[in-house]
This record gives structure tokens, sequence and C-alpha cells, in this order.
């Protein structure tokens, strides 16, 4: 069997005259953060003070020792190399590679002498390869000023509209020997289908052969369900089929459970004796995108099992700008934030990464779907060579490394760069050069059909599906909505109907806690220095207060700015899913954007660059579940309107009650609504439970057992709020605290933000709307010193204006 040797300990990292201990897999600001060589660049405004990193070439250096084997051939393979290296071992230069998303292997079989030989992988700065490649092939336009479409890296190391400047360099995965006799598997593809009630895997395999095991009979060997299959063959390729009878389907959460099969390959020679092995956990489902025409327009439905599926989805940029220090834990902790918020899909967007194999893993557990972006994003891509070879190659290698997993539902070709050719003004500076579209309609989807037909490919996100409509068009495919967050209000998202929205959202600051850690000793305030540094969106502070003035009045300090940019966040994508889910099956998904941040800054996350929760996921957590209460227009007055995503039949009795500020009941009625599975029912609301029309003292509340919606006639800033009242009352329980609030009159988006009683305390709830006499109880949890002033200190509720 293939022995293997990691290659973590011994590094060293060199510039120049300098040289410090170096972390593999790891990337160069990792350790010169380490040795103290340059300040945390997540603090303050120290991004600005290690833009040399990026700018400068950098050498890391280790020996590979004397070596004894008995094996025929030892290569040298690098799973990712973080990207413009050339890669030697004593005086022979093994290669050079310039894609971060590829793996690559060197043969390095041969004496290494007493003292071994050293091993030098010398790294060019990006900006020099990307700055040649765009003098060789000119300059394409790009919504960002950085040269990110010349070299194949991840474009946001090269910064975004939420994350920093950080030009990365370096072995940022796993590097090791393989040391192998007579043949060993060189490529796995898995084609995983359900014919019937049996599961199948079509293993199509190639392996690569030493000079003494040229011809030689193999055995491939696949092993799955308690099942044995194999094939003899003796050229460098082999089919092998295995099939599970009564296969348990894989279905996404929500719609039923997650079985998965220990699939395993095993190549053997001719005595039997296993040479090598891939193994990966399988699960069988069938996936198709449904894009039929109908009145409505073209559709963009995803089918599982047969299923129609309204997506529940948010956006996943990389979890951290240095990509190395995202361990397995992380991965598992913060997708399972995901599904605890009800999500069911994630898009892992095309400027980042194609994530590792533990990220799919665990979305397989947790039947997350994932729609998979290309590495293409918000520019205009050169396909001359020596981009286009690089494209093919990783795309290929990608693809067949993730095909495996159940949970890839959909590869996509890009990020909004269809839309950007034909909306943002490309055409006329791009003078009939070459942009991307090859890639897009014409490469991926070959490589795709040819390396894994089993799963659907979409050009591009947003794309209507051909250039006869305008690939942004929501009446036809994928749609970005961002009108709305860049120039209007929220209350536009109720405008139109898409077939499927895959990027929309509004934008929050982190959590307050988040903000002191990476702001220390700033004397916070919306436009003090440390908070616009962490603010990296065009004019993104004046699009949160043009936002917070359709609504509210100015916040008087910064305690309310924060806290009332939280609500508008919340506000801005309930009023989305809200009306979106009310839709179906029109509307067929809708994927927010974005569930996480990879540094503590302003953005639209879900998740705060500290892993804190922001207001805004306890609002998915709502707007996400099977089923959702909401009112909506309907014939051109309000309607209650039962959302059921579940299986089950929904019958519910809505108790509506039009009311007064100060908690009078003017009327009361109950409709009830019977919404069959995986449907919505709606009702109108009788004219005596209406609110006057521009009434600032009447709302209206529908109740179906513990799901609420609300419906205010005028904006906040126009209702007569009265000044909030409620009792506070802490009671210990065990390693937690409940905190017992009671409305004295109406509070409106009450949030108990426990970041401010101690930086390590949770709370159980996010914004909660309690009418005069309702309680609710918040448990606490990180806090050890419980006091009620504190809590009255950190609870906030929409005022009066």
């Amino acid at each position: 069997m293939k022995d293997v040797t990691p290659l973590t300990e011994g590094w060293t990292l060199r510039h120049e005259a300098a040289a410090v201990p170096a972390q593999v897999p790891g990337c160069v600001h990792t350790d010169l953060l380490a040795a103290g060589l340059i300040p945390d660049p997540f603090l303050g405004a120290n991004e600005t003070e290690v833009v040399w990193v990026g700018r400068r070439d950098w050498r890391y250096d280790t020996v590979l020792g004397p070596r004894a084997t008995s094996h025929e051939r030892t290569d040298l393979v690098f799973d990712g190399l973080d990207t413009v290296a050339e890669i030697s071992l004593g005086e022979r230069t093994l290669g050079r590679t310039r894609n971060m998303h590829r793996g690559y292997r060197f043969d390095v079989t041969g004496p290494l002498g007493e003292a071994g030989a050293p091993l030098a992988v010398r790294f060019t700065s990006a900006y020099t390869e990307a700055e040649a490649v765009r003098a060789q092939l000119g300059d394409r336009p790009n919504s960002y000023p950085e040269p990110f479409q010349f070299i194949r890296k991840m474009a946001c190391s090269f910064g975004w509209d939420w994350g920093p400047t950080l030009v990365t360099a370096g072995i940022w995965k796993p590097v090791r020997l393989e040391h192998w006799s007579t043949a060993r598997l060189a490529l796995v593809r898995p084609l995983i289908t359900v014919d019937g009630a049996t599961g199948r895997v079509e293993v199509r395999l190639e392996v690569e052969r030493t000079a003494s095991g040229a011809g030689r009979p193999l055995t491939a060997e696949v092993r799955i369900g308690g099942r044995a299959t194999s094939v003899r063959f003796d050229g460098t390729s082999a089919t092998v089929t295995a099939d599970v009878p009564d296969a348990a389907l894989w279905w996404p959460r929500g719609y039923g459970d997650q079985p998965l099969y220990d699939c395993e390959v095993t190549l053997l020679d001719e005595s039997g004796a296993a040479l090598d092995q891939w193994s990966r956990r399988v699960g069988f489902r069938t996936v198709a995108l449904d894009t039929s025409a109908d009145e409505h327009g073209t559709g963009f439905t995803l089918v599982v099992n047969g299923e129609r599926i309204f997506a529940r989805g948010v956006n996943w940029i990389p979890d951290d700008v240095f990509p190395s220090r995202i361990t397995p834990r992380r991965y598992r902790e913060r997708l399972t934030q995901a599904a605890e918020a009800g999500v069911d899909l994630v898009r892992v967007w095309g400027g980042g990464l194609y994530e590792s194999d533990d990220f799919y893993d665990v979305c397989d557990e947790l039947g997350l779907m994932v729609w998979q972006d290309f590495l293409f994003a918000c520019a205009a891509y050169p396909e001359e060579q020596p981009l286009r070879s690089e494209v093919e190659a990783e795309a290929r290698e990608n693809v067949t490394r993730l095909m495996a997993h159940a949970s890839l539902v959909l590869w996509n070709g890009n990020n909004e760069n269809l839309w950007g050719f034909r909306d943002w003004q490309w055409e006329e500076p791009l003078a009939g050069d070459s942009w991307g579209e090859g890639y897009y309609l014409g490469l991926l989807p070959r490589v795709v059909a040819e390396t894994d037909p089993t799963r659907p490919y979409w050009p591009g996100s947003p794309w209507s599906g051909s250039w006869d409509h305008r690939p942004n068009d929501p009446a036809h495919g994928t749609a970005h909505a961002w009108e709305v967050w860049n120039r209007t209000d929220y209350t536009d998202y109720l405008t139109d109907v898409p077939r499927f929205v895959a990027e929309f959202g509004w934008q929050a600051p982190p959590a307050y806690a988040t903000l002191r850690r990476a702001l220390p000793g700033e004397e916070l305030a919306p436009d003090s220095p440390g908070v616009l540094h962490h603010q990296k969106a065009a004019d993104g502070n004046g699009k949160l207060d043009r936002g917070l003035a359709h609504h509210f009045a100015v916040p008087p300090d910064f305690d309310r700015w924060h806290y009332l940019t939280q609500v508008n966040q919340a506000r801005a994508v309930a009023t989305g899913v809200e009306h979106w889910r009310s839709h179906w099956p029109v509307c067929a998904g809708t994927v927010v954007w974005q569930l996480n941040d990879c540094w503590p800054v302003t953005s639209w996350a879900a998740v705060d660059g500290d892993a804190r929760l922001k207001p805004l996921w306890f609002e998915l957590r709502r707007l996400y579940a099977d089923r959702l209460l909401t009112v909506q227009t309907r014939d051109g007055g309000p309607a209650v309107v039962a959302v059921n995503q579940a299986a089950d039949a929904w019958r519910a009795g809505v108790r509506l009650r039009r009311m007064t500020a100060d908690g009078e009941v003017l009327a009361e009625a109950r409709v009830d609504l019977a919404a069959p599975g995986r449907s919505v029912a709606h009702a109108a609301v009788p004219d005596d439970l209406l609110p006057d029309a521009g009434s600032a003292k009447e709302f209206l509340v529908a109740d179906a057992g513990d799901l609420r919606a609300l419906h205010f006639p005028v904006r906040d800033r126009e209702f007569a709020y009265p000044a909030p009242r409620y009792d506070v009352e802490l009671i210990q329980r065990g390693d937690r605290v409940d905190v017992v609030v009671t409305a004295r009159t109406l509070l409106r988006d009450l949030l108990l933000q426990a970041d401010r009683l101690a930086p390590t305390a949770v709370a159980d709830h996010g914004l909660l709307t309690l009418l005069p006499g309702e309680r609710v109880t918040i448990a606490v949890r990180g806090w050890e010193t419980p006091d009620a002033e504190a809590v009255r200190a950190a609870l906030f509720t929409v005022e009066p204006a």
C-alpha cells in the first residue's frame, strides 16, 4: 500500500535577510503575525500597515531528510499553493505553478544523501503576476480596482465591499510525500445515480503506473452497502459499477433524512495486495433544474428526488481572509448556524474558493444543498493563455473532487459577469476582446457534461437563460436584487416576483462586542475612523443612513444607530423573504446575501466576523421555518398568508386583532386557512379589521399558535409609539440566566444585546414584539455577573419619534 509522509514541520519563511518559523499549511501573513512582525490586520486600521506583504516575494524552506523506502516511486504532493510559485529540490527545479485552486505533484524519486536535500518554494507576488498578465493581454472592465481577474487566485484576497485587501501567499493546503509502487489511483470519478429503488455508483478511474508496473494486470474493487464489485484491467483506466438495492434516499433538510454510505475504491495488484485506496461517504438522490417556460416567464426550480423545492438559502464567502485558518470545527460551527436558522441551501460564491472537503462533508450530513459557483466574479475575464488552460485544469480537478458529495446540487458558471457585460457598460471598452463568455457558455458546461453529468449546470447568476432577455430580468431564471439596497427602500422588494432571488440583502454593523474588540480604545460613532475603515461598501454608511431615514428619526447617538441599523437589516430581509415565499411556486427560492463574514466588518452578514449572531440570524430562523405567517397585499388589500413548506397540511386558525398603540382591541375576528403540504394559502383581512389608512395609532396583529404577523399602516417615524415601559426579572438557572421581560406598553422589536452584558454572553432570542401585558423569557448563557440594571442598559426597543 502507498505510504504517506506529511510535511508539516521544519519550515522557514524567508524574505531577503529575514527568516521566521513557518506553519504549513499557512500563509505569509499568519506567519508574520505569529512572529510579531506585523500587527493584527483585523484591528483598527492595521490593514493599511501590512499592504507591503502582498507586494513582496517570499520563500518557504525545509529539508527533505534522508529516507528509506522500498517503494519504486516518491512524489512530492501539494494540495494547494497560493499562487505563483517555483518549487526546487536541491539544485533541481521541479516545476512552477500559477493557480491557487489546483493541486500539484512532482516526481522526486531518488536518493537524497545523508544530509537530505533542501526543498524551497519561492512565491512571486500575486500583484507581479497579475499585472504582467494584464500588460500582456490588455486591461478588462472590473468592478473593483485590483487586477484579480488576471490570476487564478481567491479574488476577494484583493478586497471586496465587505473584505479587506490582504493579498496572501503561501502553502495554504497540506503538503506530503507519497511513496508507491506498481500503480496508484490518479483519478476517481464516481457517477452516483438512482434507478428506481437501486442506488448506483459508477466509478470511472485512471491509474498511473511505474515503469515496472506497465502492462501488469490490476484489479479495481468498489465496496459500498456491504457489497463488493470488482473489475480486472491491464490499461490505465477502468470502470466499476456497484449497485445498492433498496438504497435510502438523501434529502435536503426538512424533506427527509440524510443517509450516507461509505464508498471505498481499492486498487490491487495481480496477487491481491492493495496498492492504493480512495474513500468517500456518498448519498443517493436525483437532482434536476426545471427552467421551463410558463405564463410568468422562465422558471428556476430545484427538483430533488422528484420534489419541487423552494430554496431557503444563504450566500457563503470564505470564512476567513486567511483560509488556511479555517478548521473543520469552524466549518461545522458556521454551517450548523446556517441549518439552525432554517437554511437548506448554501451558495458558495464565485469570488472565493472551492472549499475544503470538510465543508461539503458537513453539508452532506446536515442536508444543506450546495450551489457551487465556478470562481469568476464581477469582472471581465480574459480567455487567452496563460489563463485558459489553467481554468480548464482547475475546473476538471474540482468537479472531480467534489462530485461525490450528495449535497452538491448545482454548478454555476460565474457571479454577475454576464450581467456586467450587458448592463454595466462593458461592451464598448472591451471592443471585441474576450471577457469570459466562452468559459460560461462553452468550456465550463462542456467540462461538467464530460466529468459530472449527474447534476445541472447554469451559466451564471444572474442569468435569464439566454441573450433573448436581459441577464437580470426577474421574470426569467435567477435575479440579483441590489437596486433596492443601493438606491431605494426595502419596501420596493414588494414590486415584483422574481423566479429565483439568488442575491439580495441589507447591511448592518457587527455586534457591539465585536466592534469593541476590533476597534480598541476608539470612541465609537457611525463616522469614527475605525467604524468607517471597517465599512468597505461604496457609500455604505450613507446607504445605511438613507435606509434608516425612510423609517426612523435620526438616531441621537451611536447606541441607537447601532440598534436601529440592526432592526432595519432584519426588517429589509423579512420584507423580501415574506413577500417572495408567499408567491411560491412562481418564486422558487431566496438566497440571502450573506451568511458569514471573513473579518469584523459592517456588512450584509447574519453571523459577524467574530461568529456572533446578529438579529438578522434570528429573523432568518423565523423566515425560513417550515411554516410562516405573514400579511401581504392581495387583490389590492391586506391578506393574511400561511406559507407551509412542511409535508403535512397546515390548518391555521388565525386570530386577527385591530389594536391601538396603547393596547386597546378595537375589533377581533378569526380566519381559518388550510394550506396543504408545500403550498400557500391566503385570505383577505375583513374590512372591519383593517387599520384606518394612514392611522398613526392602529395596527393589525395576526396570531396562529406561536406564530405572529404584524401590519402597521404607516412607517415607524409616523406611528404614535408610547414611551416604552416594561419590568425585568432575572432568574438564575444553573449556567444560564433567564431574563424575564413583561411589557407594560407596546414594545416593538425589543432586543437584548447580550454581548453588552459580557463579550461571552449569548441570548436565545433576537427581535421580539410584545403587546401590553405579554411576557417573554430570554435565556442568556456565558454571563457570570447577572445584574438587572445591566440588562436594562442592554435592552433596546423602538421609541417614539
